[in-house]
């Protein structure tokens, strides 16, 4: 098996939260990052510049931070900054959401699972609706416009037992951060 990185989205300008959202979000997030299989950790900034995290965070995982000029395109923009970074190494990529703090580790662990075994794009479900953790295989990475995968067809994984990672778009949605 290939190496596997995580990308993590991060590049956005966080305007309906009020302040850049991913210094509060981004611990929680690489620390469920750092229970997953995942080899390596890129981490899309865009809007507002970031601090690579700490290394105790991420039990290890190497991890840098890479500024998108063309964040503003949209999140594929974004994605392809991501992508760009990955070493000829990394066979598949893990696309992550930075607003997500309530990440199961399980998740990426099932949606590599199922990519492993079919190949495809794989999403995460959450009452029968896609969701993240999704997950590329390099033969995939080419052709990614700036508005992101959503039309792109995905193999979804149930997920539903291990609630979904969340969605922070306002600080009246932090109760959504959860000690799981």
């Amino acid at each position: 098996m290939g190496r596997v990185a995580a990308i993590v989205l991060a590049a956005g300008e966080a305007t309906r939260f009020g302040s850049p959202k991913q210094r509060l979000l981004l611990p929680a997030v690489l620390a469920r990052l750092g229970e997953a299989p995942i080899d390596e950790i890129v981490i899309v900034a865009g809007a507002h510049e970031l601090e690579p995290p700490s290394n105790r965070l991420l039990q290890g995982t190497p991890t840098q931070v890479v500024r998108c000029a063309d964040w503003e395109r949209g999140p594929g923009a974004s994605l392809r900054c991501g992508l760009d970074a990955l070493g000829g190494d990394i066979e598949a990529a893990v696309i992550i959401m930075a607003d997500g703090p309530n990440l199961a580790p399980t998740a990426v662990e099932r949606v590599l699972e199922t990519w492993r075994q079919t190949g495809d794009i794989v999403a995460a479900s959450y009452g029968g609706g896609r969701g993240h953790p999704l997950v590329l295989g390099r033969e995939e990475w080419s052709d990614i416009p700036d508005e992101g995968l959503r039309d792109r067809p995905v193999h979804l994984v149930p997920c539903d037992d291990l609630g979904a990672p969340g969605d922070i778009d306002t600080p009246e949605d932090l109760p959504q951060m959860a000690d799981r």
